[in-house]
């Protein structure tokens, strides 16, 4: 992958301003689709398939003029007076029939309608106008709720002075969260650190540049996905704060990159297709776990949270690919501009572990840092962990539920209705419950709603049955039931489950399939399945935690420590939230409304956003300790390591979380209650995780296993991928671009390769050269030896089946095992004998020269017996070397001297494995002059 991001990065500063121009179109092209397309946003919750959902939806066909959208109005009567007074009245009467003319409304109650009758207080004073719409809550356009709006304000000033009417209800119980200033101060702060960590105005500009074109042209594509089907209000919000978070960041690791080598004394080109290469590396790699977390939301089954989760892992996919490309393109336009001043020797590969003094302030402070951490590790560990999971105690009471417009700011309409209704009414008016079935059997439908009716008024927790109906076809029934508790409180859940769990008592006594729904109780359902959710939403982010950083960190301890870090991590951010919005500790300051529950999806969305921001961290710190120790020597070098890797990259990982909980924190005062718990939680995260267990927790539990830490079994290491994140493979490609010496155009060159496997050495090591169109005999005592060796130059040989290559070998110009992918597409291999081969080898070989390979390697040519198929497949041959492809052939026992062109040189590698092949005479070992004749 790095060197791809190589190739990538050289295009990207070649064409840069092409990439520039392109990006700006991309961005106007979506922006004017975003503009055409877009259908706005949506606050609707719902969940296919749960008890609630289904009866809302058969409500929707049989009882119309209850299943849509409603609102509330609260007329409270001046003091001394009450509901009825004439004053009081008209101006409500006037006021409900100005209502009831609103488009899209279908009923509306009055205090004074025997057939319609509104709540009306114990003590007279309040009445609660019920307003029944014609539609569910999305499809109710600006226009009704604006009319709604003026009439009730109309209303307001109708009524005689010290009287009040508010409007309300699910219609208005939230709002949309909009972008305002508070945010900007977020990026503020980046800025500031940006400048701090990079030095310079002109660098500390680019990672903004870089995450602002980025949501923006995630925003744009996000609006004009409207136009296929709904989206939530909060989803913009988490992505553009995701967005911004994690494009500045990715920005700064590669500019910081780029900056280092510049300081070096590269080349402004070269050092920015290395720093897209290998600081790139690890931001594909850190996008990509952030991506697979998002998308993995989609676990709970719940639509609106899959579209959240796809939208914010789209922005985050554009950031890096906006990183990858556009951030090389403007880094090359701003040129020598961001080249230090200063230039400071570093150290050589050599000498990476090596204890080096501290060169700079920022560097004796992370020196200090990580030696007072690491002293004595074993009581580190011990205090992290036991502070961590104090922090975590109060989560265990943490309540779920969906907001409402309890959860407004208090000067809001819809919020002063809430709380007025609670106060004249009781909470469980805010929220009352829906009891609805089918009646089609019975014979008398309204005394059996009667009977259901004041069944359900003797169940605890019932405060009101003010409605007990069956709809004009007297096929279906409800039951409207009031709550003694609000839509969010345990009491109302509670009541739920009761009157579920007599659903069979209800069917025997009165043959009714009974369901509970409306608001409250879609909202509950929908807590309660994101909850079941959470359990394999973790295991999901837990075992994909092992799995990744298993295959970037070859070990088993490391990947276990960042797991149990990450499982640290949420356990405090959730413990922060509980005590803010549970508890209420700096509630004020952080503006929160009201305490009590939080967003149903905040732990699942928090937990996997979270996972992938502290990879970021546990891949930028840890593999530039592991970096030092692979390069190190001597018995100390994995604690040497530590202290090198850490110096090496905390600065920029302190910078990066500075910046990240920046942008967290100012969503925090924002008004949207869907948000803040969310925002808070992650800017808690990401701070704990990168100050406290990336950089405290790890560097101990490194220091106190030591070599221990990067042991892993030798079949695993074989069977696992090889993810590149630092740009090992990179650096050996720079290393080996002028070898054998520049300009050589060999096919194949080989200096002291073997092919080891668990039992030892099963090739080599062997040196050989291959010029284009060149041909080499390759004779071995075993298939083993022979086939190993094909396999390898073939680039078939690439840490599999506990197989590996050591050594120098580069086929068609590229290094191998590092460009195997590429090698392989351009080489064929012809097997002449082996079981199993169902084409001829000379109709194989010749379909290769068809398909324009390079190279053509014929392993088992000692099985072809017969002699017309030998004659065939040395024809087959040599026309390929006609056309001047280089051949390969190998043979176990006799050489297949009939078979290759004439003169072609013989490599026997059966006297060569185990030492060096050096120039020898023909029939033995081969001299290079031979090979390239």
């Amino acid at each position: 992958m790095s060197s791809v991001l190589y190739s990538l990065g050289r295009w990207a500063v070649r064409a840069r301003r092409l990439v520039l121009v392109g990006w700006i179109l991309v961005l106007a092209l979506a922006g004017g689709a975003a503009g055409l397309l877009q259908q706005g946003l949506d606050n609707e919750v719902s969940i296919p398939g749960t008890e609630s959902q289904l009866a809302l939806d058969r409500l929707s066909a049989t009882f119309p003029q209850v299943s849509g959208a409603s609102a509330q109005v609260i007329v409270v009567a001046p003091d001394g007076s009450d509901i009825y007074a004439d004053d009081v009245r008209d101006a409500v009467e006037d006021g409900v029939a100005a209502l009831g003319d609103v488009s899209q409304v279908a009923a509306i109650t009055s205090p004074y309608d025997d057939q319609m009758p509104a709540s009306v207080s114990d003590d007279d004073t309040a009445a609660l106008l019920t307003i029944q719409l014609d539609g569910k809550e999305s499809s109710i356009t600006d226009e009704t709720k604006d009319a709604l709006s003026k009439e009730a304000e109309a209303l307001d000033t109708a009524l005689p002075q010290g009287a009040e009417a508010h409007l309300g209800g699910q219609l208005f119980a939230t709002e949309f969260p909009e972008i305002s200033l508070v945010e900007g101060v977020g990026l503020l702060v980046a800025l500031v650190v940006l400048v701090m960590t990079l030095g310079s105005l002109i660098a500390a500009g680019l990672p903004l540049f870089n995450a602002l074109l980025g949501v923006g042209v995630s925003m744009a594509l996000l609006f004009a996905a409207t136009s296929l089907g709904p989206i939530s209000s909060t989803t913009p919000m988490l992505a553009v704060m995701l967005g911004l978070a994690v494009g500045i960041d990715y920005a700064l690791f590669i500019v910081s990159r780029h900056r280092e080598q510049l300081r070096d004394g590269l080349p402004v080109e070269e050092s920015v297709a290395r720093a897209t290469a290998t600081a790139g590396s690890a931001v594909v790699f850190a996008g990509l776990t952030v991506m697979i977390a998002l998308v993995g939301l989609s676990v709970a089954g719940i639509p609106f949270l899959s579209v959240m989760g796809i939208a914010a892992a789209v922005t985050v996919g554009v950031t890096v690919i906006v990183s990858l490309t556009l951030l090389p393109a403007v880094l090359a336009m701003a040129g020598e501009r961001l080249r230090p001043r200063s230039r400071v020797p570093v150290a050589s590969n050599e000498d990476t572990a090596a204890e080096t003094p501290p060169r700079s302030a920022a560097d004796r402070f992370f020196a200090g840092w990580v030696r007072g951490v690491t002293r004595f590790p074993a009581l580190t560990v011990a205090i992290v962990v036991v502070t961590l999971g104090a922090l975590a105690v109060p989560a265990m009471n943490l309540r779920l539920a969906l907001p409402d417009a309890g959860v407004l700011t208090e000067d809001n309409s819809a919020r002063v209705t809430y709380d007025l209704v609670s106060e004249k009414f009781g909470d469980g008016f805010n929220g009352p419950l829906v009891v609805t079935g089918s009646i089609v059997t019975s014979n008398d439908p309204v005394a059996l709603m009667e009977e259901i009716g004041d069944e359900l008024g003797d169940l605890p927790g019932v405060a009101d049955v003010p409605l007990a109906t069956p709809n004009v076809s007297a096929d279906t029934g409800i039951v409207q039931v009031v709550p003694t508790g609000g839509p969010t409180s345990a009491e109302t859940e509670a009541l739920v489950h009761e009157i579920r769990g007599l659903h069979d008592h209800f069917l025997d006594t009165y043959g009714v399939d009974l369901a509970v729904t409306g608001s409250t109780a879609v909202g509950i359902d929908v807590s309660a399945k994101l909850g079941a959710a959470l359990l394999p939403f973790a295991l999901l982010v837990v075992g994909l935690s092992l799995v990744l950083l298993t295959m970037v960190f070859r070990s088993i301890a490391v990947p276990i420590k960042a797991t149990v870090g990450y499982l640290l991590s949420v356990g405090a951010a959730f413990g922060v939230i509980t005590l803010v919005f549970e508890n209420g500790f700096l509630a004020d300051l952080l503006g929160v409304t009201r305490t009590g529950p939080v967003i149903s999806f905040m732990p699942i969305v928090l937990m996997g956003v979270l996972f992938g921001l502290a990879m970021d961290y546990e891949v930028f710190l840890v593999s530039r300790i592991r970096e030092d120790y692979v390069h190190g020597t001597g018995r100390d070098r994995a604690r040497k390591a530590i202290t090198t890797g850490f110096r090496g990259a905390a600065g920029v990982v302190t910078a990066a979380a500075v910046i990240m909980t920046a942008v967290f924190v100012a969503f925090v005062p924002h008004g949207d209650m869907n948000l803040k718990p969310i925002a808070l939680g992650l800017a808690v995260g990401v701070f704990v995780d990168a100050f406290v267990v990336r950089m405290v927790l790890v560097p101990a539990v490194l220091a106190l296993l030591g070599e221990k830490a990067w042991w892993i079994p030798r079949k695993l290491d074989a069977a696992l991928p090889s993810f590149d994140v630092e740009g090992e493979g990179l650096a050996r490609e720079i290393a080996l671009a002028d070898w054998p010496e520049p300009g050589a155009r060999d096919v194949v060159a080989a200096e002291n390769v073997a092919v080891r496997g668990e039992s030892g050495v099963l090739a080599g090591p062997v040196s050989a050269r291959v010029p284009e169109g060149g041909a080499l005999l390759v004779r071995g005592d075993s298939a083993t030896q022979v086939g190993g060796l094909l396999l390898a130059v073939a680039g078939r040989v690439v840490r599999t089946g506990g197989i590996e290559l050591s050594g120098k070998l580069k086929t068609t110009g590229l290094v191998l095992p590092e460009r195997a992918a590429t090698v392989r597409a351009r080489v064929a291999v012809v097997d002449a004998g082996g079981p199993g081969v169902t084409v001829a080898p000379d109709k194989a070989v010749r379909r290769a020269t068809r398909d324009g390979a390079r190279l053509i390697v014929v392993d088992g040519t000692e099985t072809v017996g017969d002699l017309t198929e030998r004659m065939e497949l040395a024809q087959a041959l040599a026309d390929a070397h006609r056309a001047g492809v280089a051949l390969v052939v190998g043979a176990v026992g006799a050489v297949a001297t009939d078979l290759a062109p004439p003169g072609t040189p013989v490599l026997d590698i059966g006297a060569a494995t185990g030492a060096r092949s050096v120039a020898g005479e023909r029939g033995n070992e081969t001299s290079m002059q031979e090979v390239r004749r």
